[in-house]
């Protein structure tokens, strides 16, 4: 019987071992990086597509905006016009193996991510030299921001706004759905999941998803180690809650089904424990995941124009008066619960 479970063990601790999930991370950093008319040449010679709202006058601030997972710089079409009427110059990139980026599909890891956005902006510096410059990512792109204004190196920002920012983290989640992803990612990383089955509503804006599910830069299938590095990421915008120190604005949908109320209530009790004077929450009652596309988008936009433009920010939808209100309860809460 020993002989038997000694192969067995043996083929089991190989498929462990064997696979694990990959980055493809940059190459050699051989070149200048370049702002173009509609690509973001980066120092590795990567071409990410680049798209670009600007208003008819001289800009007031300038604006980059950080797509979502599996998806693009589409994403911003709307709000890119809507800001640029505002005298707000918009710029937004496809990241690396998304939309018609390089390596479609594949996790370019975390620093590439971060690389990115301050290259961008240091170019974006160099051409407005006198203008504000502010980060807007939605989900995985807040992520991003968050995880990049953690570093050391910092791009020098005068603020960020986190729409839905992606802070499902590890710590957070299940153990069993952690225990499946670490299985699936060491020993199947390439395998491919579509989500179909998994029932949610990312945004009330039917018209808008439908029109996602025919776009063929959207992605519909996903590698598990793509999925995995995303956690990765997750994991540090959710550690990042002491370390952001910026004029920040987050913004959050109470019917968001993506990313879960839980994980984004304990980050924001943290986040706002060390500083609330710089930091602005806004709760949206009628708003989804997607808040910068929902049907009640223009509010969420007019909101952060608001958020931009005026000092001290005062928001025209009340948001951040409800975002106090739900966290305080929610801290109410967490006090019984331990007492």
């Amino acid at each position: 019987m020993k002989t038997l479970y000694l192969p067995l063990f043996a083929l089991l601790l190989t498929a462990l071992t064997g696979c694990t999930p990959m980055a493809y991370p940059p190459g050699a950093k051989t070149n200048a990086a370049q702002l173009q008319e509609k690509l973001l040449l980066t120092e590795d010679g990567v071409k990410l597509p680049l798209r670009h709202w600007l208003p008819k006058t001289e800009p007031t601030a300038v604006l980059i905006a950080l797509h979502g997972f599996n998806d693009y710089s589409h994403f911003f079409e709307k709000p890119g016009e809507y800001f640029s009427q505002q005298g707000i110059a918009c710029f937004a990139y496809d990241q690396r193996g998304f939309g018609a980026a390089p390596k479609r599909g594949l996790w370019a890891g975390e620093g590439a991510y971060t690389d990115d956005v301050r290259t961008l902006v240091g170019l974006l510096k160099q051409r407005y030299p006198k203008r504000p410059i502010y980060l807007l990512g939605e989900s995985m792109g807040g992520a991003i921001i968050m995880a990049t204004m953690s570093q050391t190196n910092k791009p020098e920002v005068t603020g960020i706004i986190l729409a839905a920012p992606a802070l499902w983290a590890r710590s957070t989640m299940p153990w069993y759905q952690t225990s499946l992803l670490w299985t699936l990612a060491h020993t199947m990383p390439n395998l491919t999941l579509t989500g179909e089955g998994v029932h949610v509503m990312p945004s009330d804006n039917i018209p808008m998803l439908r029109a996602l599910g025919k776009d063929p830069l959207v992605i519909k299938g996903t590698r598990v180690e793509t999925i995995y590095g995303l956690t990765d990421l997750m994991d540090s915008a959710f550690n990042s809650a002491n370390l952001l120190h910026e004029n920040t604005l987050l913004l959050y949908g109470e019917k968001d089904e993506i990313i879960p109320k839980q994980p984004t209530y304990t980050f924001l009790q943290q986040f706002l424990a060390t500083d609330t004077q710089t930091k602005t929450v806004a709760i949206y009652p009628q708003g989804y995941h997607m808040l910068l596309r929902d049907l009640q988008a223009s509010i969420a936009w007019h909101d952060i124009a608001v958020w931009i433009n005026s000092k001290p920010p005062k928001l025209p939808s009340g948001a951040d008066k409800q975002a106090l209100k739900i966290l305080a309860a929610q801290a109410a809460k967490t006090s019984n619960f331990s007492d």
